[in-house]
């Protein structure tokens, strides 16, 4: 716990500076791994690829599961991407479609993370979330949110939405301007940068092996030419930038944007079962010289490719509004456009009309890993193991955005089910 706390402490002060320039939340403690000559092969048993808050939580669950796990992580270090680049939200569940992965694992995940927090010593809050219609033609939109968060198995007093007529809302959060609104209680924030932290630390302590600056760029899998004739047995073979190669037991692809170009740079993974990769950046504005005007979270109604420009407040009192949704070809593309501030404005005085002018200032900006496109229904998660696209010791995670973080946990768990499921057959 001493050595957590610390760290926490550390890469709080790293992650704070960051937020204006490359994000960098965890300074890591393990060296990068050593420049190695060229096709020198290692034999690992369990290889996780891609070390942001999904990575770390599925190397901690198989290394707690007994496996002798080896993280990669291509950049210096870990959770550099999306994880550092989102809005820190624990989400209740209520957006998803019933049964979905996403719905399921968002749900399952928000319980397991609570959790985590306290026996680890995160830094969260379960701050609740208030969801409004600021027209009376949304109205009937709040309904069938409160239904699929009924059908996600939200019930009783800690967990199940509030209908509030305009009055009740405004008792909650006197600033906001609404015509009616749900209330979901079980909705929080959490220290994302403290989480990965811990869960790298957990991993560690059980004996998985974090390798930085370790780029995975192809490989070969399926019972192909190139992983029997290895010599080392293994059957996943993955190859680095540096010419290193890696003879696996198992692999997880945890890649985030690069996870769809990852799996088709397999030699014998299935082309049908790689989805397409599409990008949409969400930039985030902060609001300057005062303190967050409300209590807890303030969402309006979704949109089709995300949750709308909402109000989040951090664990320092901080308001920033976002994300917005733009579509890029660029997954590297994390520059704030200070211009789209003008759409900003607008959005939120929908719900907090007393916005003031020049209240906003650029803040960050970060990339969801999509696998459904512009104008298209936002797609699920995806999972793909051994059972569904055939090939042994190998689990891929497709279109991991939001709620990614609050799912990290459940998909950690589904991941080693999955293969363990394998191992029995």
């Amino acid at each position: 716990a001493k050595d957590i706390s610390l760290l926490r402490e550390v890469t709080a002060r790293a992650f704070r500076r960051s937020r204006l320039g490359p994000a960098s939340p965890l300074r890591c403690r393990r060296r990068a791994p050593s420049r190695r000559s060229a096709y020198m092969l290692e034999r690992v048993q369990t290889a996780v690829v891609g070390g942001g808050v999904v990575g770390l939580a599925v190397a901690r669950a198989l290394s707690r599961s007994g496996r002798e796990v080896l993280l990669l992580e291509s950049e210096s270090l870990t959770g550099s991407g999306t994880s550092s680049r989102n809005s820190e939200v624990v989400h209740a569940g209520i957006y998803y479609t019933a049964g979905s992965l996403k719905a399921r694992a968002c749900v399952e995940g928000r319980r397991a993370l609570y959790s985590f927090c306290e026996a680890y010593a995160v830094p969260y809050s379960r701050c609740g979330k208030l969801l409004v219609a600021t027209e009376e033609g949304e109205l009937a939109q709040l309904d069938a949110v409160a239904e699929k968060a009924r059908a996600n198995g939200l019930s009783g007093s800690g967990e199940a939405l509030v209908r509030l007529t305009s009055a009740e809302a405004a008792r909650l959060e006197p600033e906001v301007r609404c015509v009616g609104a749900l209330h979901s209680p079980s909705t929080g924030i959490v220290d994302s940068h403290a989480l990965m932290t811990a869960l790298l630390a957990d991993a560690e302590r059980h004996g998985a092996t974090l390798a930085l600056g370790s780029s995975v760029v192809g490989g070969e899998c399926g019972g192909s030419d190139a992983v029997a004739g290895c010599g080392a047995g293994g059957r996943v073979l993955l190859r680095t930038a540096d010419g290193t190669q890696l003879a696996c037991d198992e692999v997880v692809n945890c890649a985030g944007h690069g996870a769809p170009r990852l799996a088709a740079a397999l030699g014998g993974m299935p082309r049908s079962h790689v989805p397409a990769a599409h990008f949409a950046k969400g930039t985030y504005f902060a609001l300057s010289g005062r303190p967050s005007p409300f209590r807890g979270l303030v969402y309006p109604l979704p949109q089709q490719a995300g949750l709308g420009v909402h109000a989040t407040v951090d664990l320092a009192g901080r308001c920033r509004f976002g994300p917005d949704v733009e579509w890029t070809s660029n997954a590297e593309d994390v520059q704030v456009d200070p211009t789209r501030a003008a759409a900003f404005y607008a959005e939120v005085r929908k719900y907090w009309p007393d916005l003031p002018d020049g209240g906003l200032v650029p803040d960050y900006a970060g990339v969801r890993p999509k696998v459904s496109g512009r104008g298209e229904p936002s797609a699920d998660f995806v999972l793909s193991g051994p059972s569904e696209h055939g090939v042994a010791g190998l689990v891929h995670l497709f279109g991991i955005e939001s709620p990614g973080l609050t799912a990290s946990l459940a998909l950690a768990r589904l991941c080693v089910e999955s293969l363990d499921r394998e191992s029995v057959r």
